[in-house]
């Protein structure tokens, strides 16, 4: 699928953050009805620093950086969590988020300990509900902050004989 600057759904990436993209990833937007669903990435790189289950990563397009997420995996639990996730305002409705999202989790598959991976987000986020859901996540209700739970299942690992 391509978007209206050139660029291919297929040119989205994940990295790692880094002092040069950070200022980058602090300066993304969101609109202004999304700002009260989802922390602010400067709040979520400082988080990072201090929790070491945390694995923030930029969205690139191209060499353009268009979001940002972060999970974790703690390598002793089943479970992974998506608990940030955006792409900028500027960027948005070019399918980037459902990229994104599948790039995540083709790199949650690939840790080899995960069987799902759970998301949480504003129930009047309609976006992320449809998201998330032709991702193949089911609802499961909401959290004790008034949060829509949703888990995807993943599929089993099949090792090579």
């Amino acid at each position: 699928m391509k978007n209206d600057i050139g660029l291919k759904t297929a040119d989205i990436r994940l990295v790692a953050v880094t002092e040069v993209n950070r200022v980058l990833v602090a300066a993304l937007e969101l609109a202004p009805e999304q700002m009260d669903f989802v922390a602010g990435n400067a709040e979520s790189l400082d988080e990072a620093e201090t929790d070491e289950d945390a694995r923030p990563r930029v969205v690139m397009a191209g060499d353009r950086v268009v979001g940002f997420l972060m999970y974790e995996a703690p390598r002793d639990e089943v479970e992974a969590r998506i608990y940030r996730f955006m792409i900028d305002r500027a960027s948005q409705g070019r399918g980037y988020g459902k990229a994104a999202l599948r790039e995540a989790l083709d790199e949650i598959k690939k840790l080899g300990h995960v069987s799902h991976v759970s998301i949480c987000y504003e129930p009047d986020n309609e976006a992320a509900r449809n998201l998330y859901r032709s991702a193949g996540f089911v609802e499961e209700g909401l959290d004790e902050d008034g949060e829509m739970i949703a888990d995807l299942a993943l599929p089993a690992r099949t090792h090579d004989p």
